[in-house]
């Protein structure tokens, strides 16, 4: 079973939209298991404090790396085995999530994710108990449940059986570097604009080219950053006849 352990603040925000739709119908099914822990039950003072001020003056907290380490640590220990799962703290400073990533977390046992909140975390919390800082955005949320959720649901919805076809996740945006191609379903004229005809030809090998080109084009239009990675990462071409250079790829 993918498991899942939310470290956070506010433990009654969960499983919130994780309990519903695809993801929960696979929580209620057993396809995963999602355990939400409170940091504050790890304090060791009466008034169950988790942060202080910051080293060197400023404004805001900082949570405090002794109480996150006893969270960290409670939340291995309850894993049956040695717990492999990777530790990521949801941070706006951290490497971008992205569909790479994701299908890799998807194969693992699972994911322990550490929700932060007012200014940030101790560092040295994340050296001590190997954290990876992921982001889901370059904009700065509250804290780090609403990220926690939206790493948790593109993850799960790859689990096995959690999407009613295996074709679903096969041919949707980032597959293969790029945007998803544009959808269209009845009825055939919606205030005078038509389907393409070419989806309505039942000529298979043709959707497909029109299909794939679609999504390049709208991935060369709105995500150049992607197109242009994917032109980089794509392998040399071979070469025509008489040793000349192809470039067929405009």
């Amino acid at each position: 079973m993918w498991r899942a352990s939310v470290l956070t603040l506010f433990p009654e925000m969960f499983p919130g939209p994780l309990g519903i739709s695809l993801a929960g119908k696979a929580l209620a099914g057993g396809a995963w298991a999602l355990e939400a822990i409170d940091i504050r039950n790890f304090a060791t003072d009466r008034h169950r404090s988790v942060d202080d001020t910051p080293a060197g003056g400023g404004p805001g907290m900082v949570m405090k790396a002794d109480v996150l380490a006893r969270a960290i640590d409670a939340a291995a220990a309850d894993a049956n085995s040695v717990d492999s799962r990777p530790r990521l703290l949801l941070s706006p400073r951290g490497a971008p999530l992205d569909q790479g990533w994701v299908e890799e977390l998807a194969r693992g046992a699972g994911v322990v994710l550490v929700c932060g909140r007012f200014e940030g975390v101790d560092e040295r919390i994340v050296a001590a108990r190997g954290l990876e800082e992921v982001s889901v955005g370059d904009y700065v949320l509250s804290g780090g449940e609403i990220a926690a959720m939206a790493v948790l649901d593109a993850c799960v919805r790859l689990l096995p059986g959690v999407m009613g076809a295996a074709a679903s996740g096969a041919e949707e945006s980032f597959t293969d570097g790029l945007l998803e191609y544009p959808h269209f379903t009845r009825p055939q004229v919606f205030e005078g604009h038509s389907i393409p005809e070419i989806l309505t030809s039942g000529d298979h090998g043709k959707i497909a080219a029109w299909r794939r080109a679609e999504a390049e084009r709208l991935t060369k239009e709105r995500r150049p950053d992607l197109w242009s990675k994917r032109r980089s990462e794509a392998p040399a071409k071979p070469a025509g006849p008489r040793g000349a250079s192809r470039n067929d790829d405009k």
